[in-house]
């Protein structure tokens, strides 16, 4: 029969580690006990069959540690399941993975220890009574002697294993449930405190075919279980339908568990630490687990910092023991938060030096150890000094960190002051070379391993990029005497800023800096009257200064042209006109563009001198007209650019032809589209005949019996004189308001091929409706002058009879309603 031990195992955190045993002296493990020779070497190893039942008496393959495969373990990483040899049922771990199931790492991290290897007994393989003729589940087990090394049995000799599992709930009757077992045993005794034993419990409740025993849920929480969100990747045995809900989900994970033990007491003899993981007996339900060790047999030891931060809150561990019982001490004045009866303490630290002091009891040992632990200041990052700027390839910048508490970490870069790239430097000062982008530098500091990191504020490396003193365009001009404008050297292609500007009256042999220094990058020649060159001094920010190719300037001995123009710039509304005048007081012809939309531009030729232009320009949209002016024998033109913008034409609603019955108000509304005027152009209406005020783009009508109709002219100015019109139509009719409906209408003809209302002194529609003799609605619509063309759907309806329903808002809010029939003809 299957036992169980009951126990709690309390969660195990971690700051950064520092072991420390609590003896001086170094005591040895066994040699591959934890599988880091990738192996099973001084392991033995069974696989087999438990369709008797486990333990002693179920069947087994066993494998021997003095001899290599297939019958040993020597050099051996995988042994393949029971009588199934393409399916490892122990195999070594030396990479860590996730659990499927568990989702835990295959190789733990616990306690701040991280274990370099791992076993695991087990696999998803199981066996099925009746299909196969098989009865009984796979077993798998390793073992290990250990030689206990000979000495004072009150000093510890411990040890540390750590085991994970993953059942799958076989709904049977506890003793039959798949099953996780460590036995340390010793003299032919079990040492229980370190042999723990698990499998999924049921309340005993299976049916005659050892099936649908009540998981005790609870029980296994309390264990640690937890269900897996995956289900079995096996059919469920019990027949519980087809397809996906052949799969249980009932598979249940418990998490990495870590125990000591101490074998102390038995100095000089040999125990056996054994592993082993089975599937129910029944066979049709998996179950496998994973098993690690430490490599450190020194006695009990502390996990914790032994570099405390003054003020932070800390945790102190030691491994979890079976059912043990755990005192600690602190330095004085450092105050316990929480754990002082657990494996696990949290404390506060204040500024004092001392010991932190863990006891470790139960029926297995009782272990004592001491951690010496130095209070330290808080980090302080400091800041990096200093700012730099240099040139782009051969540079040097010394960054050094001041002002921090705490040791350099690492340092970190960054070209954009967003992602930084991490430097392999741990000194406070760093060497910044052959730069050749801007570079942002910190320092990541911290002071022990307790305290928290933080960053130096930053130094700024600039890193200016290699001058290019580029050149001068045009780079030879011809310079008329007298020539006041269009003259312009420009500088371009060059990387840097001008220093100044220089000057060379001899073919570039001497050269004379600008006085003051001139700094822009254009230069306008003006008043030369002897041959001239020029280059610019470019230097980018600390990087050595270059000098451009130089503009060569010759004289021409003609004079330059000479003109005025106005005005510059004219604002005009759509389709209308501007004058354009220029007076030549020196030129032989001229010339304009965009001629197409001017008169009077003359014919090209100055004569006289002065010579008056008045040109007329009519553009429809914004344009640009320049007048070119030649002197013969000199090779520039003088050029006057006149910019004539025009205004977009000015476009007035002032709604539909509408019907007004006598003495009922018309509310008239207009607007335009014009947004260049502030708070809206002026509106005028004419004729003003019945309109309350005809200066307002809403004037209101009302109208006697001598008016039939009238039609109105409504205009819109801006304020810039630009002005819009539109019309509309007003019909008054002498009866009361109304609606009018025709009763028939022929779609497609000549005439009367729309049928619609028609309203008369009615403000608003508020719906007309037309439906076939079915009831079904055929059109509809609240818009005055809309009307049916005698479709549905875009398909012509049949001839016949249909009925309409109407009704709308008089000017003085009365309601008109009308319905009625009309037939349409085709």
């Amino acid at each position: 029969m299957h036992f169980q031990i009951m126990k709690t195992f309390l969660p195990v955190f971690c700051l950064l580690i520092v072991f420390q045993s609590a003896f001086a002296q170094s005591q040895v493990c066994p040699l591959n006990n934890n599988f880091s020779l990738g192996s099973l070497t001084h392991w033995e190893a069974y696989t087999g069959n438990n369709v008797a039942g486990n333990g002693p008496s179920a069947i087994k393959q066993t494998y021997d540690s003095s001899v290599g495969a297939p019958t040993g373990t020597l050099g051996t990483s995988v042994i393949y399941e029971y009588n199934l040899p393409s399916t490892p049922g122990i195999q070594i771990l030396n990479s860590s993975s996730t659990d499927l199931y568990g989702s835990f790492s295959t190789i733990p991290t616990i306690n701040g220890y991280k274990y370099t290897n791992s076993i695991l007994l087990g696999s998803t393989a199981i066996t099925r009574s009746g299909s196969s003729g098989t009865s009984g589940g796979y077993v798998r087990g390793v073992s290990y002697r250990i030689n206990v090394p000979a000495g004072p049995t009150d000093e510890p000799y411990t040890m540390t294993y750590a085991y994970a599992m993953v059942l799958e709930n076989g709904t049977h009757n506890s003793n039959d449930q798949p099953l996780f077992s460590a036995t340390l045993e010793a003299g032919g005794s079990i040492i229980t405190c370190a042999s723990p034993k698990y499998y999924l419990p049921t309340l005993n409740n299976a049916g005659p075919r050892d099936n649908n025993a009540t998981l005790d849920t609870a029980l296994a929480k309390s264990q640690g279980f937890f269900l897996s969100p995956r289900s079995s990747p096996n059919a469920n045995p019990n027949g519980q339908g087809a397809g996906a809900s052949e799969h249980l989900q009932d598979v249940w994970a418990k998490g990495w568990t870590e125990v000591t033990f101490d074998l102390g007491p038995y100095r000089g003899q040999q125990v056996v630490l054994t592993f082993e993981t089975d599937n129910c007996v029944p066979g049709g339900h998996f179950a496998y687990s994973y098993v690690a060790l430490r490599n450190t047999c020194g006695g009990l030891q502390i996990s914790g910092p032994q570099s405390a931060c003054i003020g932070n809150t800390l945790i102190y561990s030691v491994p979890a023991l079976t059912g043990a019982s755990y005192s600690w001490s602190v330095p004085p004045g450092w105050t316990i938060v929480s754990g002082a009866d657990s494996n696990i303490l949290k404390v506060q630290v204040i500024n004092a030096n001392g010991t932190v002091v863990a006891q470790e009891q139960n029926s297995c040992a009782n272990l004592t150890a001491t951690l010496a632990v130095n209070a330290v200041p808080p980090t302080v990052a400091g800041a990096v000094g200093s700012d730099n700027e240099v040139c782009s390839g051969d540079n040097d910048t010394k960054l050094v960190l001041t002002g921090n508490v705490g040791g350099v970490l690492n340092w970190l870069s960054s070209t954009d002051g967003v992602h930084y790239t991490s430097l392999a430097n741990t000194t406070p000062q760093l060497d910044a070379a052959n730069l050749t982008t801007t570079t942002t530098y910190r320092a990541v500091v911290q002071n022990g391993e307790s305290c928290n990191i933080d960053t130096a504020s930053a130094a700024i490396v600039t890193v200016d990029p290699l001058t290019v003193g580029g050149s001068l365009s045009p780079a030879t001009m011809q310079f008329c005497i007298g020539q006041n404008k269009d003259a312009l050297l420009t500088l371009v292609g060059q990387t840097g800023k001008p220093v100044n500007w220089q000057s060379s009256a001899d073919g570039g042999a001497t050269w004379t800096d600008f006085a003051p220094p001139y700094t822009d990058s254009m230069y306008q020649l003006l008043g030369l009257t002897d041959p001239m060159e020029y280059r610019v001094n470019v230097q980018s920010g600390v990087c050595p200064a270059e000098l451009s190719t130089p503009a060569a300037i010759s004289i021409v001995q003609t004079p330059f042209p000479q003109a005025t123009a106005e005005p510059a710039d004219t604002l005009i509304c759509y389709n209308t006109k501007a004058t354009l005048n220029a007076t030549i007081t020196l030129g032989t012809n001229y010339s304009w563009t965009n001629a197409n939309t001017l008169t009077g531009a003359g014919n090209g030729t100055v004569n006289p001198v002065p010579f008056t232009i008045q040109a007329t320009a009519s553009p429809l949209s914004t344009t640009n007209y320049v007048l070119s002016v030649e002197n013969t024998g000199c090779p520039n033109l003088l050029k006057d650019t006149f910019r004539v913008r025009v205004l977009p034409p000015i476009i007035v609603d002032a709604g539909n032809d509408t019907s007004v019955v006598i003495n009922q108000p018309l509310q008239l509304h207009a607007s335009s589209n014009d947004t260049t005027t502030p708070g809206g152009d002026k509106f005028n209406w004419t004729p003003a005949l019945g309109l309350n005020d005809p200066t307002i783009f809403d004037p209101v009508g009302i109208y006697t019996a001598e008016t039939d109709s009238i039609r109105y002219l409504v205009t819109a100015t801006s304020q810039y004189g630009c002005i819009g019109t539109a019309e509309i139509l007003v019909k008054i009719f002498k009866t009361g308001p109304d609606i009018f409906v025709p009763n028939a209408f022929t779609p497609g003809g000549a005439t009367n091929n729309i049928f619609r209302p028609i309203p008369v002194g009615i403000s608003s529609l508020a719906y007309f409706r037309v439906y076939n003799r079915w009831g079904q609605l055929v059109y509809s619509t609240s818009r005055i002058g809309d009307g049916w063309d005698g479709r549905m759907n875009g398909q012509p309806v049949p001839p016949g009879t249909y009925v309409w329903m109407v009704q709308g808002t008089t000017y003085a809010k009365r309601t008109v309603f009308h319905k009625g029939t009309m037939v349409l003809v085709r």
